[in-house]
């Protein structure tokens, strides 16, 4: 049995965090203890240093004094005081004081505090039992982080690290951190001449040609498959008045991500999603039983409001388009829906090679609805992930606040995880905005709407393929399919010839013609990572042939150019 094996990553980054906190207090006696809480893949703990900051010097011995610590064989215990006595005893804690009297207002008499070594901080708990039961751990990085997270506050300085139970676990995800750097989409988006962010707009993208180039190609993918299934598609306001919001519930609910703004001194929101105008679409017309199921996509754009300290690329921006669909169907209707949305999210994600998982995201604290619609709807999404034999974990209180959804994660080539795709079952809507159909019977009754997205955020998904492929991209996607590149200037003819047939045939291709050295235009053309470099020499113009250099797999000799042609065209067509 591996060491540890039994007992659970979060405990284990849980008491990390705590030995974190121990040895900062060792060597920065003034720091004064936020919280240090566990996150996915690890843990942090926020510190108030005053005037000082941390170096990344201070990282590396903070973290040689917490494996000095673990020799001591501390062991983690429990006690309980009554708020005064935990008042008194936090007196030069001000942040565990403020936390305390919330306890206190929230009706509890007692707190709890865990001891290790003569380290003692206010934790709930649980732990594991001692230091014997760590040490597999690595501090990772400094960052700042508002006390609360809310802006007014004090700026803090955070710490992050993370712990596992064997050794070969960390360095394995050390090693996944290490390639992850390298394909950092951020980085890459400046050297591929994707994407890039300015002060001008902080949030808000700027995609170049090359990346608009692949943000089209996506788009126009989805499209397609859509088609297929029988989509229409809509394209509603970016900006509706406060009675609409107001009736959605996004005014009561997610005003706090929202922009406003007035036109003729009325209040406006810039939309945070298109669920609304595809609501009002559906009003537009009357509609029978025999029009349904109705599936309206949108790529909408939507603009939400960010805290600055957590935009991040093109992960985390302050607008982005939604690949949004609502599909309007009769209760009967819902299974096959659903299913019918389940195949279509996986078809995608087969597509680029994504494996992934699902959970079932349940009622939030803050709901629209009835709490037996709410049981309903659970019901419902769960039997068909039972019927299709997915399995899928319970995610409590993670759905949207109009109704439980599905979500999907996706595992990308170096094993991380994305939320992407999701499937909302939602009651409550279609009752807020009166809509109906007319059934069999002659009677007016209430569709229901599944909201669903695949890409999620067209940029979010586009900032993950970056690092999915690592910025190589595959032949259909790629914004330069194939370079050609002339031995020397007086074989430029043939080149000029060869790119206008490719484009001719609808591909993208570009001539370097420049007086750079042969080998370094190949290897410039390498860097941009484009899938095919076609060289052309004597032998080239008389054969009426390009030498095919393919990413990854080398040379692949002399080819007759409509033989390239059509190879190049049958890859792009099955994506591969």
């Amino acid at each position: 049995m591996k060491k540890h094996e039994n007992i659970s990553l979060d405990l284990i980054r849980h008491s990390t965090s705590h030995l974190l906190a121990w040895a900062v207090k060792k060597l920065f006696p003034e720091a004064k203890l936020a919280i240090g809480p566990t996150i996915e893949n690890g843990f942090y703990y926020d510190f108030d240093l005053g005037d000082k900051t941390f170096s990344p010097e201070d990282l590396k011995t903070i973290e040689s004094k917490m494996k000095e610590l673990l020799k001591t064989k501390a062991e983690f215990s429990q006690t309980e005081l009554n708020i005064k006595d935990a008042l008194a005893k936090t007196e030069n804690e001000p942040y565990k004081q403020e936390l305390i009297k919330d306890l206190e207002k929230e009706g509890e008499k007692k707190v709890s505090f865990y001891a290790f070594g003569d380290f003692e901080d206010l934790c709930r708990g649980p732990h594991v039992k001692s230091a014997k039961e760590l040490g597999h751990f690595k501090l990772l990085k400094i960052a700042g982080a508002y006390w609360r997270g809310d802006s007014n506050n004090k700026m803090l300085q955070r710490i992050y690290g993370t712990a596992f139970a064997t050794k070969e676990e960390l360095a394995q995800y050390l090693n996944m951190l290490a390639e992850a750097e390298k394909r950092d989409h951020k980085k890459l988006g400046r050297e591929l001449d994707l994407f890039s962010f300015r002060d001008e707009g902080p949030g808000f993208p700027f995609f170049h040609n090359k990346g608009t180039i692949i943000w089209n190609e996506l788009v126009s993918f989805m499209r397609e498959e859509m088609k297929k299934r029988n989509y229409e598609e809509n394209k509603t306001p970016i900006i509706l008045n406060k009675a609409l919001w107001l009736q959605s519930g996004h005014w009561d609910h997610y005003q706090n991500n929202m922009y406003f703004t007035q036109i003729d001194e009325q209040d406006f929101a810039v939309k945070p999603m298109n669920c609304p105008g595809n609501l009002l679409v559906y009003k537009t017309q009357k509609h029978s039983y025999r029009d349904l199921p109705i599936r309206a996509g949108e790529f909408g754009l939507v603009h939400r409001h960010e805290l600055s300290g957590v935009l991040n690329g093109l992960f985390r921006v302050r607008s982005f388009t939604q690949d949004d669909a609502h599909v309007f169907c009769t209760e009967d209707q819902l299974a096959d829906e659903i299913k019918n949305l389940i195949d279509f999210i996986g078809f995608i994600y087969r597509t680029f090679n994504f494996t992934y998982k699902v959970e079932l995201s349940t009622k939030p604290e803050k709901a629209l609805g009835d709490k037996k619609i709410w049981d309903k709807a659970e019901k419902i999404l769960a039997k068909v992930l039972q019927d299709e034999k997915i399995d899928f974990k319970i995610n409590p209180g993670d759905g949207a606040f109009y109704g439980p959804k599905i979500d999907f994660h996706l595992t990308d080539s170096i094993g991380r995880s994305w939320q992407c795709g999701t499937i909302q079952l939602d009651f409550s809507m279609p009752e807020k905005f009166d809509l109906v159909y007319t059934d069999a019977d002659g009677k007016e009754k209430r569709p229901v709407m599944l909201h669903r997205a695949i890409y999620g955020s067209v940029e979010r998904f586009l900032g993950m393929l970056v690092e999915h492929y690592a910025g190589a991209f595959p032949t259909w996607l790629s914004p330069v399919q194939a370079i050609i590149i002339p031995v020397s200037e007086k074989f430029n003819g043939w080149g000029e010839k060869v790119l206008a047939e490719l484009k001719d045939n609808g591909l993208r291709a570009e001539l370097n013609a420049s007086d750079e050295s042969l080998g370094k235009r190949i290897r410039n053309a390498e860097k941009q990572k484009t899938p095919y470099i076609l060289v052309v020499g004597e032998k080239e113009k008389k054969n009426e042939t390009v030498a095919v250099r393919k990413r990854s797999e080398g040379d692949l000799g002399a080819k007759k150019l409509d033989q390239f042609i059509d190879q190049i065209k049958q890859e792009i067509k099955n994506k591969k």
